[in-house]
């Protein structure tokens, strides 16, 4: 062979890879968002899966009833349950949050709505300039919030969960034992 036919076949294998490529990237095997003709739906058969069943609905709940209206398959698999938890929270008991920072998933921003923000009995105390704010119970002098802008980084930079399962308690009677000293 030439070296003119080997690109001419070589072309056109490589164009039909392309599309093949292209078409998985925008409509990926078992979705529905591909239609060929009006009404008509791709079934996901790819060389890589088999067939998508109209029964296998991975982002269904399957505790909810279907009267509702169709609700658009949503990114994530959190179910309607997940998402509608409801949790009590005694900010003038002994309850705290612990806010844990997860680096580059808006961490920061959260961190300084939570001390900023939220409309409480008695706000977060923030002086301009400082980057830790004081966040007192109602009638306390305790706090309700562990996070790096109510304590700073008191469990080492970026603390992961287990560093904080360890070290939150030990810091929370740390401070407890001074009030006590006073």
């Amino acid at each position: 062979m030439d070296e003119r036919s080997s690109k001419l076949i070589l072309v056109p294998i490589l164009a039909v890879l392309f599309v093949m490529i292209g078409y998985q990237y925008i409509c990926p095997a078992g979705s529905n968002s591909c239609h060929f003709k009006s009404g008509e739906r791709f079934r996901g058969v790819s060389l890589l899966s088999s067939a998508y069943q109209d029964g296998d609905d991975f982002y269904r709940d399957p505790d909810l009833d279907d009267d509702g209206p169709q609700k658009l398959p949503s990114k994530f698999n959190f179910t309607e349950r997940d998402l509608d938890r409801h949790v009590e929270f005694n900010i003038k008991g002994d309850d705290v949050i612990v806010f844990l920072h997860i680096q580059k998933t808006g961490g920061t921003t959260f961190g300084r709505h939570l001390v900023r923000n939220i409309r409480l009995e008695q706000p977060c105390d923030c002086k301009a300039g400082q980057k830790k704010c004081i966040c007192h119970r109602p009638g306390k002098e305790e706090s309700w919030l562990f996070s790096r802008f109510s304590t700073g980084w008191t469990c080492g930079l970026h603390a992961d969960w287990t560093e904080l399962t360890n070290c939150v308690p030990v810091v929370m009677d740390k401070k407890e034992a001074q009030r006590n000293k006073r």
